[in-house]
């Protein structure tokens, strides 16, 4: 019972992980502009992976794709792919481990194969939950090295005008879920050993005695075969000669004669 629930708790958990990857991918609020030294403004700016954002202080917002790839940053396009490889790897986790809970029988699949699956699908949320938690770190730390720089620049007067950007709400939506990912990743890893069937365990066990170690015993009581005479029967009838004639000769073989 505990191993099936230590499973299906570690689906669920995965499972708000990954959904919560999706969608801190594609919230837009990665960065959001920092409003410390102009808290009154009219335009409020906010960027996400895919697109750039204006909200006006009308409630008008409008958004802008980034329609280039190759002019974006390369730690930018870097924290777009651990964001996919997390997405895809999420989802096939999910589609095996579906197939691989206990609670679940599907023709005659063996507790062998379920726990096999369930540790792949472990593995899979696991790394699902490691890019998405580097992802998030390194656009952080974006975010924090153009933030001193800005700070910088503004209070040398190198520039009148600086916008200067802070974390997003996405940011901590991908901490959280790319956390529960790795923990739903590895309460599935642990389930796998509840889930392997005990004579496989020790299958590839084998026990050899030495024949220097062996004594034998001799008991008082030793087994017939079944098949042997009673050793009073044939001291009484086994070796009683038939009548012979008179040249010394037996008329008739004995039944006795082919013991």
């Amino acid at each position: 019972m505990s191993v099936t629930i230590c499973q299906s708790m570690g689906f669920v958990v995965s499972a708000l992980g990954i959904g919560g990857i999706i969608a801190s991918t594609c919230m837009d609020q990665w960065s959001t502009q920092d409003l410390y030294n102009n808290p009154v403004t009219a335009v409020f700016n906010y960027q996400g992976l895919w697109r750039t954002c204006v909200r006006e202080s009308s409630g008008f917002t409008e958004c802008r794709a980034y329609f280039t790839i190759l002019g974006l940053p390369a730690m930018f396009q870097a924290v777009r792919a651990l964001m996919i490889v997390g997405i895809v790897l999420g989802i096939l986790g999910l589609f095996v481990c579906i197939f691989a809970l206990k609670c679940i029988r599907i023709g005659s699949m063996e507790d062998t194969a379920k726990a096999n699956m369930t540790l792949t699908s472990g593995i899979m949320f696991i790394i699902a939950g490691l890019c998405a938690i580097t992802g998030v770190s390194v656009f952080a730390n974006m975010l924090v090295t153009n933030f001193w720089m800005s700070t910088t620049n503004m209070y040398q007067g190198m520039q009148n005008v600086q916008n200067r950007y802070t974390f997003g709400s996405a940011l901590f939506v991908g901490w959280v879920a790319g956390g529960l990912a790795l923990v739903g990743g590895i309460m599935m890893c642990l389930a796998c050993k509840g889930l392997i069937p005990e004579e496989s365990r020790y299958k590839a066990v084998s026990y050899n005695a030495s024949g220097r170690n062996i004594s034998y015993r001799t008991g008082p009581y030793k087994a017939g075969s079944g098949y042997e005479a009673d050793p009073k029967t044939r001291k009484g009838m086994g070796y009683e000669e038939a009548p012979r004639s008179e040249d010394g000769r037996r008329p008739y073989p004995s039944k006795y004669d082919y013991v």
